[in-house]
């Protein structure tokens, strides 16, 4: 059992019902010349929280925590992609349309596929969603009950939108979540204080607000501290 400091409070964790979800960490959002930039967004927002999820990555490896990884995207004749969402960007700019990193959110393309840093370990799910939540029309649920898992930690991008949809979603299946802070990112700062304000908020009203050194400091009390990522 292992307590994680945290907002509103520290939070018990059973690291062999825990796991820990990585969202959509994915070249089209984080990289120069994805989707992301093309968007007119600063990919460096969301490129800085790699170092952190890598050392969380590492933790919860090291520590026997389920690993679990997400991906934005849609099949390549875009029958998974309700019109309302491709349409909402400038065309030229849509889903399915070519970019620098092949065809946009489209799985099976370089831009899709998640940062090196990053990568999925063999053995390590990763979950295609059509949606923002991570939830939705997947078998993510079905993975975590038949693990026994009842605490998410949560890392990833974007936290407003991708992040927060998801904890919401697991918060009514009656999982717990712990968001680590540091390892989400949003192009818009003022969105990713927000949302982490939400989470926490009224005695944590959907999870629980921590951060990388914190979350080691629980599952590896032994470990030496590594350089660089503030533990």
């Amino acid at each position: 059992m292992a307590v994680i400091d945290a907002r509103p409070g520290p939070i018990a964790c059973d690291t062999g019902r825990a796991a820990l979800l990585v969202i959509d960490m994915q070249r089209d959002f984080l990289e120069p010349g994805g989707f992301g930039a093309a968007l007119g967004n600063d990919v460096s927002r969301l490129a800085r929280v790699v170092a952190p999820c890598r050392a969380l990555l590492d933790a919860a490896r090291a520590a026997g925590l389920a690993v679990i990884h997400t991906r934005e995207g849609h099949r390549p004749d875009l029958s998974d992609a309700p019109r309302a969402k491709v349409e909402r960007s400038p065309p030229g700019l849509r889903i399915g349309d070519p970019g620098p990193m092949g065809r946009i959110l489209i799985r099976g393309e370089p831009g899709h596929e998640i940062v090196p840093d990053l990568a999925p370990l063999p053995g390590e799910p990763v979950i295609d969603k059509p949606g923002k939540g991570a939830f939705y029309q997947t078998d993510l649920e079905l993975m975590l009950r038949n693990r026994g898992v009842e605490t998410l930690l949560v890392a990833g991008v974007t936290t407003e939108v991708c992040v927060h949809t998801t904890v919401r979603e697991a918060n009514d299946r009656g999982l717990r979540c712990i968001v680590v802070g540091d390892c989400c990112g949003s192009y818009f700062p003022e969105f990713h204080a927000a949302a982490l304000a939400m989470v926490s908020a009224q005695g944590g009203i959907f999870g629980w607000v921590s951060d990388v050194a914190a979350v080691r400091r629980a599952l590896l009390p032994s470990a030496t501290p590594r350089t660089g990522d503030g533990t």
